[in-house]
């Protein structure tokens, strides 16, 4: 019941962030398309830049926006892992109530925060150096598809009206609402069944069991760490700072942990975004980077 009523809170605070962002895709769907593309085309460093900065807010509703984002191509990649990376989710309330200085919290965000920003622009170039950035067109119609939403139905049958503009014009922003609300619902219900498995894994395997696998040995806490870090469920993250909190894990290792925890980024990506090969890979390459980052914090001796 406790992890039900936990997963359900979690759900309701990201129902805010996953609408505004279907109303934001459905809108581009509908008239701004074009304009939208040349604006990615031309956004350079700055995506992932705004990414990394935006996923630092202690809200884990950044990650899940910017999954469905990149579902549709509104953001590239290396964005998208901008923000998992940078993601603090709830490690800013758990160091507050602990009573943690805020040099130490501002010294961990920062040092996410650039890993993100190195690591997303580093990916981007590498794509366009390898001709893998993608054909540059949004793929929002996909999401419509694989939602069965039939938004492109009720486009069609809204265009063909047009002797009333200013019908047409409601109807063509109720179509946009309700698509929006659709998408979201849908978006929520499986965040919130994966959210409740999650937690319930977590509860189960208990932080003694992940502190005995962590304990005495520095590199493999932090392999450890950032394993847990992707769980997705909020409570990853507190599990992570409270271990850290408790000398169960270094500096490393918490490091580790919180740049692979990207909140419910990861389950909004599996569910939203078509290609698993696709989704496997972006969380293999999260878990690398947060591997890497943490072992050679542990080397050179971070202490935030």
């Amino acid at each position: 019941m406790h992890e039900a009523v936990h997963s359900l809170e979690d759900t309701v605070r990201l129902l805010p962030f996953l609408f505004i962002t279907y109303l934001i895709m459905e809108a581009l769907e509908h008239g701004m398309a074009g304009k939208l593309e040349r604006g990615i085309a031309h956004a350079g460093a700055a995506g992932s830049i705004v990414g990394a900065l935006a996923g630092a807010i202690p809200q884990c509703g950044f990650s899940a926006m910017a999954a469905t984002l990149y579902a549709g191509r509104v953001v590239t990649i290396g964005t998208l892992i901008a923000v998992f990376l940078s993601t603090s989710d709830e490690m800013i309330p758990v160091f507050v109530a602990q009573g943690e200085s805020l040099g130490t919290m501002a010294t961990i965000v920062g040092v996410k925060i650039v890993v993100a920003i190195i690591a997303g622009l580093s990916i981007d170039a590498l794509l366009r150096a390898l001709g893998h950035a993608g054909d540059g067109s949004l793929h929002i119609h996909e999401l419509c598809e694989r939602a069965h939403c039939h938004c492109d139905e009720e486009e069609h049958t809204h265009s063909g009206h047009s002797h009333d503009h200013h019908d047409s014009h409601r109807a063509m922003l109720w179509s946009i609402v309700r698509a929006a609300l659709a998408h979201t619902l849908q978006v929520a219900a499986f965040i919130l069944v994966i959210t409740f498995v999650m937690g319930l894994v977590i509860e189960g395997v208990g932080t003694d069991v992940i502190a005995s696998l962590a304990h005495g040995h520095p590199v493999r806490a932090v392999f450890v760490a950032a394993l847990v870090g992707l769980i997705p469920n909020c409570a990853a993250s507190v599990v992570i700072c409270q271990l850290y909190l408790a000398g169960s894990l270094g500096a490393g290792a918490l490091l580790a942990g919180l740049l692979a925890g990207g909140g419910v980024g990861l389950a909004v990506l599996f569910r939203t975004n078509r290609s698993l090969r696709e989704n496997l890979a972006i969380t293999i390459l999260v878990y690398m980077i947060a591997v890497v980052a943490g072992i050679v914090a542990t080397v050179i001796g971070f202490a935030p």
